[in-house]
């Protein structure tokens, strides 16, 4: 797009040109090279998060959950209901782990657990699905690297946008210079609600809202803000320099540890700044990334994408009692969706696609496009501005 484009032919053209297919070479070869034999899946951890896995598993080809572990009895028997009928059920992951005939684990379960389960799982010649965040702090984050470089294991982190259609086509959207020079990112996750789960047993509060205490979670940082800090490293190919922010337990005052908001403000090379928050007391386009560059504004929704173009031809006005204030420049131009294509018919959510490609990992040697040191950027990432808040400081990448 040249620099003088105009908005009018930016917005005629664009609807067509934002229409094609995403560049196959970019997006992850699902199922390529596969063989028809099944991945026998190990569950670990089968509560919310891993019982929607397990559901999604059941209409996926070349992979079956044959055992499920937890310590929680009903979220046992959710998790043996959507595996196997001749599935083993366990409550203690290291002998899940013994058992021969698992070729390969799903880490579901709270964060804190998720390093020293990888690291079992490895040392018993497993392959890892681990949901994200990848590890608890950064020291654990740096072991996982180490072990899985000293192995001839897949591991694949739960970032699942890695995988979804949309994300590649804003990929190649971005490098064609749509957007111009990317200066600023602006994500939220924001929810209205106290992001709490039912306890039918008090005693079971800590194992059921692990979320809210710092002893086993990195809080909404972690738990929501990583999947878009993960993003954002993509799209800049990058990770972040350093880090300020603030958060806090400022509405839901129920005992909980982690902050019901934060805020931060990441810095990238070239002087990228990129927002991340997430509240719990507003869902206003709930989920939302908006990339800023000089030519255009991209906009990710949950599903769907806009560019807007910014205003080439220049009119004055009067805006606010200045006379010759530039009028279109402060004025946003039409929404044009981003068109995007699904790698296949099914058109399935991006975990499922994330999944088929960890079979496919398995199968052929190939890294995965969630990998243990993207895992790493965004657990970094996390924890710096987690640190960030607590401390009131601004932090610097660590590695």
């Amino acid at each position: 797009m040249a620099n003088d484009f105009s908005r009018r032919k930016f917005i005629s053209t664009s609807a067509a040109a934002l229409s094609g297919t995403v560049l196959m070479n970019s997006f992850p070869l699902i199922g390529h090279a596969m063989k028809t034999d099944t991945i026998r899946v190990g569950l670990i951890g089968a509560g919310t998060r891993g019982a929607g896995i397990a559901h999604l598993l059941k209409d996926l080809p070349g992979l079956a959950i044959t055992a499920v572990c937890d310590i929680m009895e009903d979220n046992l028997q959710k998790g043996m209901s959507l595996a196997v009928k001749e599935a083993k059920s366990y409550t203690d992951h290291k002998k899940l782990l013994e058992n021969k005939d698992i070729d390969a684990v799903i880490i579901a379960t709270p964060l804190y657990l998720h390093h020293p389960m990888a690291m079992d799982a490895l040392d018993a010649g497993k392959h890892v699905y681990v949901e994200k965040t990848m590890t608890y702090d950064i020291p654990q984050t740096l072991s996982l690297v180490k072990k899985v470089k000293n192995s001839r294991l897949v591991l694949q982190v739960g970032h699942q946008y890695r995988y979804y259609a949309l994300y590649h086509r804003i990929k190649e959207v971005l490098s064609q210079n749509w957007a111009g020079k990317v200066t600023q990112i602006e994500c939220q996750y924001h929810r209205n609600s106290n992001w709490r789960f039912p306890v039918k047993d008090p005693r079971l509060e800590r194992q059921v809202n692990w979320r809210m205490y710092k002893q086993y979670s990195g809080g909404l940082m972690a738990e929501l803000c990583g999947h878009q800090i993960d993003i954002v490293n993509w799209m800049l190919d990058s990770h972040p320099l350093k880090v300020t922010g603030f958060g806090g337990i400022d509405y839901w005052k129920d005992g909980r540890e982690t902050y019901d908001n934060v805020r931060t403000v990441f810095v990238y090379p070239d002087g990228v700044k990129a927002s991340v928050s997430s509240i719990l007391t507003n869902a206003f386009k709930g989920y939302s990334i908006r990339i800023l560059g000089t030519k255009a504004t991209i906009e990710i929704q949950r599903d769907k994408a806009f560019i807007y173009a910014e205003a080439q031809d220049k009119e004055l006005g009067t805006v606010d009692g200045v006379t010759g204030a530039t009028v279109k420049a402060w004025t946003q131009g039409e929404p044009v969706p981003i068109e995007f294509m699904y790698p296949d018919a099914q058109k399935r959510d991006p975990t499922s696609y994330a999944l088929l490609d960890f079979a496919a990992c398995i199968r052929t040697g190939k890294k995965p496009a969630s990998n243990v040191e993207t895992g790493r950027d965004a657990a970094i990432a996390v924890h710096i501005a987690n640190k960030a808040m607590a401390t009131e400081q601004c932090v610097k990448w660590i590695s």
